[in-house]
């Protein structure tokens, strides 16, 4: 995809632009959030570079991917509905002022794009971050986080019973895939074990 960042971006920025968003995330984050939280994000950008690592992308490229996993979820701070876009629209009014191109937002917002369920993928990048997205589903933190995404989902639909979470779960891991060779190799197993233990448990 070529080098993207053809400038040198000072140490500082590259933390500040990190700090400065986390920082809203952990003050003004909705506290019913308890899946789309502040640890959420931060555990997608890790996974984003741990991707990017595996897939042999550049530093930069990497920079980037990390940029679109730590906006991926931002647009909570100004609703649910169709977060991905306003995630979009903070990115696009907010990285310029840290010296991005308008390619370069373009290439993050299709990032964050990707994110959106059903997840649809254009390139390595995109890629990337969608598996980090739902990096867990396809690991033994999987229980775990998807407690914090129901007692989430129950805030906002507090008749939501335990045999509808069920379906819903059962239904979203029939009908996602993921996308790097990482995934696709190591996370699928995993999920597919997951998804058995969910069966038998429902069953119990």
């Amino acid at each position: 995809m070529g080098n993207f960042l053809r400038r040198t971006i000072p140490d500082m920025d590259r933390t500040q632009i990190f700090d400065n968003l986390h920082t809203r995330l952990e003050n003004d984050l909705p506290y019913y959030l308890y899946y789309h939280c502040p640890a959420h994000t931060k555990s997608v950008i890790d996974r984003c570079e741990f991707l990017a690592q595996l897939e042999k992308i550049s530093e930069q490229e990497t920079y980037l991917v990390k940029i679109a996993g730590l906006y991926h979820d931002a647009g909570f701070l100004i609703g649910r509905k169709d977060h991905e876009t306003k995630s979009c629209e903070l990115a696009t009014a907010e990285l310029p002022e840290y010296g991005f191109t308008k390619a370069e937002i373009k290439l993050i917002c299709g990032m964050i794009s990707a994110t959106r369920i059903p997840q649809k993928t254009h390139n390595i990048y995109e890629k990337i971050v969608a598996d980090a997205d739902l990096f867990y589903l396809g690991t033994d933190e999987y229980n775990f986080y998807s407690n914090q995404l129901y007692r989430e989902l129950k805030y906002f639909n507090p008749e939501l019973n335990e045999n509808e979470w069920f379906e819903i779960q059962l239904n979203f891991l029939n009908a996602h895939r993921f996308h790097t060779e990482y995934g696709k190799e190591t996370l699928e197993p995993i999920k597919q074990i997951n998804k058995q233990k969910l069966i038998e448990s429902h069953r119990k």
